[in-house]
């Protein structure tokens, strides 16, 4: 039997903090390891397998796409990009119009920095503090975690950070150069915090005056699990841009910027060589056709605060806060996050840090009551 963990080590540049644990197979909201030994799955691939692990009709949906045409590039029209385009657009805020599609939330906010650029002609953006947006350059530029950051310094120029949810320092940053205003709803690596919904209609008001666009990162939002299709319904928000990814497609890599009439891009002037391919576009159909019918929405909003208010039972003096929406769901403790991770691990629990402190569950949306019950008594054994 191959040693899967020294394969890794030999080849694999080590950009990851692995967990000590070697998954080849899931079903729902179960992992299993190459032992065979069942995990219960809080974090979902951080956030992308919101469906499941193993849906039956996402893999046949696969199947037969794989079997008719696998890729075709942007420069030829496809049947299956253009079905998952109309049903992509239909779902979305009634401001955002045409997508580009690609392969990452990273390359949607690539395309996203790019398209305001080009549609303002100014350069700046103004980001929040402890958001994140990504990992490539332009991304990492909007993105604030200076561990991230500082190694790869100078970053692209024009991009200043300033205290989430505080409008007046928002304010105060723009200039007459401010093309966008990029922010995360419910911040997910930053620790599952919240925007105000006042907050956020004062950043709307101030694009519209002032003539920016207001940016919208939905990566790890979007797609129900919020307990809305996008996060931006619980501010009845109309985006002027919108970046999606993780759960877009069941899990096969997939990103999409999504732009209101506001935006112009030229032929020529952006590109993708995967992006958009049958393949991809097939997973996106099959992924929204099952969140409908499985009624994922109204699962996330109804396990999520019936998960939350759970946690919110355990009686433990390392616990500050319990935060969600839907189930997107952070429990802030009041020391470091990483040893409780370990120790979940133990207990046969798969889980996320947001932040030093932030212990963030993400589980598949499909997980039953029972699961998340077995999870509390998972996580309150491990903080107790």
């Amino acid at each position: 039997m191959s040693d899967y963990r020294e394969l890794h080590h030999k080849y694999e540049f080590e950009v990851y903090p692995k967990r000590d644990v070697v998954l080849v197979r899931g079903k729902g909201a179960h992992v299993w390891d190459d032992e065979g030994i069942e995990y219960l799955d809080l974090a979902a691939g951080i956030g992308v397998a919101s469906i499941g692990h193993g849906n039956e009709k996402l893999a046949e949906a696969l199947k037969q796409q794989a079997l008719n045409l696998i890729t075709v590039p942007g420069i030829f029209y496809n049947d299956t990009r253009g079905k998952y385009l109309e049903k992509l657009i239909s779902i979305t805020p009634k401001s955002l119009t045409r997508a580009f599609l690609s392969n990452s939330g990273t390359e949607a906010m690539e395309a996203a920095i790019k398209f305001a650029r080009f549609t303002t002609k100014k350069t700046d953006f103004i980001a929040t503090m402890r958001g994140f947006h990504g990992r490539s350059l332009g991304a990492l530029s909007a993105t604030y975690k200076p561990d991230y950051r500082d190694d790869f310094m100078p970053l692209v120029p024009g991009f200043s950070h300033v205290p989430y949810n505080n409008f007046e320092k928002m304010e105060a940053a723009v200039t007459e150069n401010t093309a966008g205003i990029i922010l995360e709803l419910i911040q997910g690596e930053g620790g599952i915090n919240i925007a105000d919904k006042e907050y956020v209609k004062q950043i709307r008001q101030l694009c519209d005056d002032k003539g920016i666009l207001f940016i919208v990162d939905e990566i790890q939002s979007g797609f129900c699990r919020t307990g809305k299709m996008f996060a931006c319904e619980h501010y009845d928000l109309q985006p002027d841009i919108m970046t999606v990814a993780k759960a877009i497609a069941g899990g096969v890599p997939m990103g999409a910027t999504l732009c209101s009439d506001k935006i112009n891009i030229e032929l020529g002037k952006h590109g993708t060589t995967f992006g958009g391919n049958a393949l991809a576009a097939a997973a996106g159909l099959a992924t929204l056709e099952i969140m409908e019918e499985e009624n994922l929405i109204q699962k996330a909003a109804e396990n999520g605060d019936y998960f939350a208010n759970k946690l919110r039972e355990i009686k433990s003096d390392k616990i500050r806060e319990v935060r969600n929406v839907g189930l997107m769901v952070g429990v802030e403790l009041k020391e470091k996050v990483k040893p409780f991770l370990v120790e979940l691990l133990k207990e046969r629990v798969l889980a996320l840090p947001a932040g030093l402190t932030v212990l963030r569950l993400m589980p598949p949306l499909v997980i039953s009551r029972e699961d998340l019950d077995i999870g509390v008594e998972r996580i309150a054994k491990v903080l107790s």
